[in-house]
């Protein structure tokens, strides 16, 4: 498998519904729930990418640019963006569905690096050629 398909295929999307129970008194979802699950896909996908042992080692940039309600459905789409040698950088982006029509918009983005670790719990090459 070539690197463009191995790319390809630890793409990751996760579909949520918005209850009340996560949202906050402006009844939209809650920025650091909006940021666990960036998280959770983002590990998801860079566990699927390397096969091996990863460990969040940072958040870049969120941008909420639309408040997400409560009663409406959420894709979260997690994709390798960068790789190095024991680290690798996966974009999130979260999409905001309404539930009785079409409508569709992006609403969060956000860069999440991960380093794989060995046995050990130290960093090791995500590629052994």
């Amino acid at each position: 498998m070539n690197l463009e398909e191995q790319i390809r295929l630890s793409q990751t999307h996760i579909f949520k519904a918005v209850f009340p129970n996560t949202t906050n008194h402006y009844d939209t979802l809650f920025g650091g729930t909006a940021m666990h699950l960036m998280d959770e896909v983002a590990f998801i996908t860079a566990t699927r990418f390397t096969r091996k042992r990863v460990v969040t080692v940072s958040s870049d940039r969120i941008d909420f640019t639309q408040p997400i309600p409560a009663g409406t459905i959420i894709e979260l789409v997690g994709r390798v963006s960068k790789i190095g040698n024991t680290s690798l950088d996966v974009k999130v982006e979260v999409f905001i569905e309404e539930m009785y029509s079409n409508e569709r918009k992006k609403a969060i983005s956000g860069n999440f690096t991960f380093v794989a670790i060995d046995e050990n719990k130290r960093p090791t090459k995500i590629f052994e050629f």
